[in-house]
């Protein structure tokens, strides 16, 4: 890369939710931005209206003159997600013309090479644990900035920009992306077998992981579930340290309660005990993303009242556990969760915070092959519901795979009210259903429902 002479920026699959935080980098730096998506959204309509071009057609001649101008070309930066296909058109033109064509792992690495990079790994929890570590140190006189995998409600941004050299991102293990970092403290928060097409089982994504670690930099810090099996003995000059609910862990909680809706626990550290921590972001499993967050601004020396106010203040994190609609007959809550433990961990929060309540769930999976490996996974998380509406598989970024589909996991249910159902029937089949909770679950368009849905209910 030659980044002095870089006045251009252009994102293939630029609404993708980290695409467009590195989008939003590069215009707050001054660059001219533009891209191509393959649908318009609430991500992208935003962009556009911050100052970027975009476009919705694979078609060379729809990218703006001045960034496929060959003469021009080392003024343009090329920025693809994996998502995207080897065989795009506009990615095949860029590469074939000798443009500088980065994946977006390789720009995050470029920009945080010579920052404090704070990057939060894990199968799952990553979004929330880097929000609400971004989020405690905005607070503290710390400062940060961070480049995060969801909307935090703080800030309804997905991109902080701060003044000190702490850069708080996600390291995302699909496609092996994560390794394009050298972080100087990792957080490991899940190693669930997933993204099996790409690493064909779970020994070699763990290997992804170990390797991952590996590249922490000298003098770093590495924090780990409890519990994780992790090849991290032979890791030189860094110190090590492990968070979880339990109490053999370095950084753990105890003597959590609810009380209308929030927690209130204690966060037990090496140095000392943070009291009556009061966490208003519903869900066991983010009490626990929480221990992860505390014992990095512990790490980071930030005092424990500062901590502790933060916390009560952090407001989540759009699409996770995100209660979107609350009246004394039925409660809403949308949540991305697109992987059998995260469904596991989202119904036992939900069954926690409501207890002896009736639960409707409607979920989408994510990928024919998460569908075609996790089926029967799917099946007993799924059984936890009272009732279940199943969606068609949303195939992202995959082709379909015959015999796989949204019934494979039907099938194996043992609940009794359970039914498929087509997108555009959803809003007419949950008007009139008389509901205690409603979900509506996964990591694909269904997000589109949730603002119709809210409207609906507040019109009942």
């Amino acid at each position: 890369m030659k980044p002095d002479k870089i006045h251009r920026v252009y994102f293939i699959g630029i609404g993708g939710i980290g695409m467009s935080a590195l989008a939003r980098y590069f215009m707050s730096g001054g660059f001219e931005v533009a891209g191509y998506d393959r649908v318009e959204s609430k991500l992208t309509l935003q962009l556009s209206a911050e100052g970027s071009l975009i476009h919705y057609v694979d078609n060379i001649d729809k990218i703006p003159e001045i960034y496929r101008d060959i003469n021009k070309k080392e003024e343009v930066l090329v920025v693809y997600t994996p998502a995207v296909p080897e065989a795009h058109t506009e990615l095949k033109f860029f590469r074939d013309k000798g443009f500088q064509v980065l994946k977006r792992a390789e720009v995050l690495g470029w920009i945080t090479h010579e920052a404090k990079c704070i990057a939060v790994a894990g199968t799952h929890g990553k979004t929330t644990v880097s929000t609400i570590i971004a989020h405690l140190l905005k607070q503290s006189e710390l400062d940060c900035s961070a480049f995060l995998g969801g909307i935090s409600i703080n800030y309804n941004t997905n991109l902080l920009l701060g003044k000190s050299d702490l850069v708080v991102l996600e390291a995302d293990e699909y496609d092996r992306s994560f390794l394009q970092l050298y972080p100087w403290l990792a957080v490991v928060t899940a190693t669930d077998a997933d993204h099996l097409d790409i690493y064909g089982g779970k020994d070699e994504m763990e290997k992804a992981f170990v390797k991952f670690i590996r590249q922490i930099k000298p003098g770093g810090i590495l924090l780990v579930k409890k519990g994780l099996s992790l090849e991290s003995e032979n890791l030189n000059d860094v110190s090590k340290y492990t968070y979880g609910i339990n109490t053999d862990a370095d950084f753990y909680c105890s003597d959590v309660t609810i009380d209308e809706g929030l927690y209130m626990f204690n966060i037990h550290t090496p140095d000392g005990t943070i009291k009556d921590i009061h966490f208003g972001y519903p869900g066991r499993m983010n009490v626990e993303n929480a221990v992860a967050a505390v014992a990095v601004l512990t790490l980071l020396e930030v005092r424990q009242e500062t901590i502790k106010k933060a916390l009560l203040y952090f407001s989540g994190v759009k699409r996770r556990f995100e209660i979107v609609f609350k009246s004394d007959k039925l409660v809403y809550i949308d949540d991305y969760a697109h992987h059998p433990e995260e469904l596991k961990a989202c119904l036992a929060s939900v069954k926690e915070l409501f207890p002896g309540k009736s639960i409707t769930g409607v979920f989408q999976p994510h990928l024919y092959s998460r569908t075609q490996i996790f089926a029967n996974e799917f099946a007993g998380s799924l059984d936890e519901l009272d009732e279940l509406i199943l969606l068609d598989i949303y195939p992202a970024r995959e082709k379909p795979v015959p015999g796989v589909t949204s019934e494979m996991i039907l099938q194996k249910m043992k609940i009794k009210n359970k039914q498929l159902a087509k997108k555009e029937n959803l809003i007419n089949l949950l008007r009139n259903k008389d509901m205690e909770v409603l979900l509506t679950l996964g990591a694909g368009d269904i997000s589109e429902f949730v603002e119709p849905l809210k409207r609906m209910f507040k019109n009942r």
